[in-house]
């Protein structure tokens, strides 16, 4: 399936007027915190054009801010691309730099890693960012969502080092694709992009957890069919497409069509969903401030959906084939050329 897949989607979002101001400065400070050590690392990085992506999921951030976003941005692609299915003896070091990454927000601000090497040191930076002026309530929300995040990648990395990444059913995969993708603390941000934060009673309310979990759901399954062609390349299962193919014995067309069913399904649900929002509010008893922040919220998971899909279309993270420093299928098959895990 082509990277080029189109959904239609039910609402447009703005894209910052910072991106270029941030993305010079977000390139340079990814060469200088070593976060890709070669010219063919970073020109591989710069195709990705994740500044695109931060200004699309993140519109209304300050000028600084969206530095901060940006290179907050790059932690978690950079770090999901130091696993290479070929090589299974990095998952040890993998988890135990993915600990050093759960614990960092539960450590007093400015605490030096106590796991070395440039995410690590990269994350500590973000985070004292990230964090700053935010309350406690949603610096423990984040790091929950950050966590379970980082949980879900070393469970990924461990089932592919003893060889059962391809084996999840499609209900377990599902499940376990909601944790992977890392919406939930991504639209957390959302709430620091623009300095509010959503009322506690609306976040706990099982319409907002439904809704957050259906962008998660939307978002993970529109990631895998963009991504399909590079991850078949990588010999990666985690693809909701090829579980369909293994499970359903369906073609790979076949699969293919039934995952952009089961993606434009979640997104009805969601715009079904959304449109009860004002009851929620009324349910609770939100004064006018609170029922703004809850429509801000709701806007940062619109942001999330459209940014994502719009930026997914034209990234060279998943393109087929490509001109440059990744031409081969070989090279374009494993991801970063550059090891992040150690000094």
């Amino acid at each position: 399936m082509p990277q080029d897949v189109r959904f239609d989607l039910p609402f447009d979002t703005p894209v910052s007027g910072h991106l270029e101001y941030a993305r010079a400065r977000h390139l340079r400070w990814v060469w200088e915190m070593g976060l890709v050590r070669s010219r063919d690392g970073f020109e591989e990085y710069r195709s990705w054009d994740l500044p695109q992506a931060a200004a699309r999921t993140y519109p209304h951030a300050s000028a600084q801010d969206m530095v901060v976003l940006m290179n907050w941005f790059s932690l978690a692609f950079l770090f999901d691309d130091q696993f290479d299915a070929g090589r299974p003896d990095r998952a040890d070091r993998i988890a135990e730099v993915a600990r050093e990454l759960v614990v960092t927000p539960l450590r007093p601000a400015g605490s030096r890693p106590r796991v070395v090497c440039p995410i690590t040191l990269a994350w500590t930076q973000v985070w004292e960012h990230l964090s700053d002026g935010m309350s406690l309530t949603w610096r423990t929300r984040f790091a929950a969502s950050w966590g379970r995040f980082l949980v879900a990648h070393c469970e990924e990395v461990d089932l592919a080092a003893r060889g059962l990444a391809g084996t999840l059913g499609l209900e377990e995969y599902t499940a376990f694709r909601r944790r992977t993708v890392g919406i939930h603390h991504s639209i957390d941000a959302g709430e620091r992009s623009r300095g509010f934060e959503v009322p506690a009673q609306a976040m706990a309310h099982p319409l907002m957890e439904r809704l957050r979990d259906l962008a998660s759901d939307t978002i993970g399954f529109m990631n895998d069919i963009h991504s399909f062609e590079r991850e078949r390349r990588r010999g990666d299962g985690h693809n909701l497409i090829a579980v369909l193919h293994r499970e359903r014995g369906y073609s790979w067309q076949e699969a293919a069509d039934e995952a952009y069913a089961m993606t434009t399904a979640c997104l009805a649900e969601y715009v079904e969903l959304e449109a009860r929002v004002p009851a929620m509010c009324d349910e609770l008893g939100l004064d006018a401030d609170g029922r703004d922040r809850v429509r801000r919220g709701v806007e940062a998971i619109q942001h999330w959906i459209n940014g994502n899909y719009e930026w997914a279309l034209t990234s060279g993270r998943y393109a087929a084939s490509k001109d440059g420093p990744v031409a081969t299928a070989e090279q374009a098959g494993r991801g970063s050329v550059d090891d992040l895990l150690t000094v």
